[in-house]
C-alpha cells in the first residue's frame, strides 16, 4: 500500500485551494481532504499533512467563541488523531503572536501548541492575504464601501495568497519549525482606502498585522492595489 506524499486538509478553502494549485503545478502526488471525504481518508498514512482547515474570520470568532474554538483547536486535535503522518505543516496566523488578547489569537496559539508536541512540524504564520477566491475581510469591505470595524491607522502586510502557497510547496522539507511569511513592508488602511477611493467608515481598535520574519520576502504589500482595481472592475461590470 503506497503512502500518499501530501494531503491538504481544508483543500477547498481560500489558502487550501491555492496550495492545491501549486502542488498540481509541481506534479506532486497529493490528495485534497474536505468535509465531504474526510472520513474516507481517516487512518490513512501520508508523508506530509498540510493543515489549511482553520477559519480566518476574526470578527466571527469574537461573536462565536465556542465555535471558533471548535473549528480551530478541536479540529487540530482531531487531525492529529485521525491521520498518520511523518510531518505536519500547520497554517496559522500572526494573530497567534500579536493578538493574544482576542479569542481568535488565543485559539490560533493553542492550536500551534498542539502541533509543537508532534515529532516533525512546520508552523507557518500568515498575515492578511488577497487573491483568487477572496470573498470576505477588510479588503472586500473597502471595495464595497462597507463599514470596517478596525482603526484606519492599522498597518497591514498584505500578501498574495498564491505567493504564500508557492512558498509552502517549495518548502515542504524545510527544517524550520515556525516562520512568518509575507510582505516585509506594510500599508495603513486609510492610505489604501484613499488610493482606491473607498468611502468606507472605519471604527475600532488599532489592529496591526505586520510580518516580523524578514527572511522570506514577498516584494511589497502595495501590490494589493492591482488586485483591488481588478475586483472593483468586476463589481462595476456586474
Amino acid at each position: 500500500r503506497q503512502m500518499i506524499d501530501v494531503c491538504v486538509v481544508g483543500g477547498n478553502g481560500f489558502v487550501g485551494s491555492s496550495i492545491c494549485s501549486e502542488l498540481k503545478k509541481k506534479k506532486t502526488n497529493f490528495v485534497k481532504i474536505t468535509r465531504d471525504n474526510y472520513s474516507h481518508y481517516k487512518n490513512k498514512e501520508f508523508r506530509i499533512i498540510i493543515n489549511a482547515a482553520m477559519p480566518s474570520k476574526r470578527f466571527w470568532a469574537k461573536q462565536n467563541p465556542e465555535l471558533d474554538h471548535e473549528e480551530t483547536v478541536t479540529k487540530t486535535k482531531n487531525i492529529l488523531l485521525d491521520f498518520k503522518f511523518k510531518k505536519i505543516i500547520h497554517i496559522s496566523s500572526i494573530s497567534a503572536r500579536c493578538q493574544l488578547n482576542t479569542i481568535y489569537g488565543k485559539n490560533k496559539k493553542i492550536s500551534e501548541e498542539l502541533i509543537q508536541k508532534t515529532k516533525d512540524y512546520l508552523i507557518v504564520r500568515f498575515s492578511a492575504m488577497y487573491g483568487k477566491g477572496l470573498t470576505k475581510g477588510v479588503l472586500i469591505d473597502m471595495i464595497n464601501n462597507n463599514k470596517v470595524y478596525i482603526n484606519s491607522k492599522s498597518k497591514y502586510s498584505f500578501t498574495d495568497v498564491s505567493w504564500n502557497a508557492k512558498w509552502i510547496v517549495d518548502n515542504l522539507n524545510s527544517k524550520e519549525k515556525s516562520v512568518e511569511i509575507g510582505a516585509t513592508d506594510y500599508i495603513e488602511l486609510n492610505q489604501l482606502a484613499k488610493l482606491i477611493k473607498s468611502t468606507s467608515e472605519f471604527g475600532g481598535e488599532i489592529d496591526d498585522q505586520i510580518i516580523l520574519n524578514k527572511s522570506y520576502k514577498f516584494d511589497s504589500s502595495i501590490q494589493v492595489l492591482n488586485f483591488l482595481k481588478q475586483k472593483k472592475n468586476e463589481i462595476s461590470k456586474n
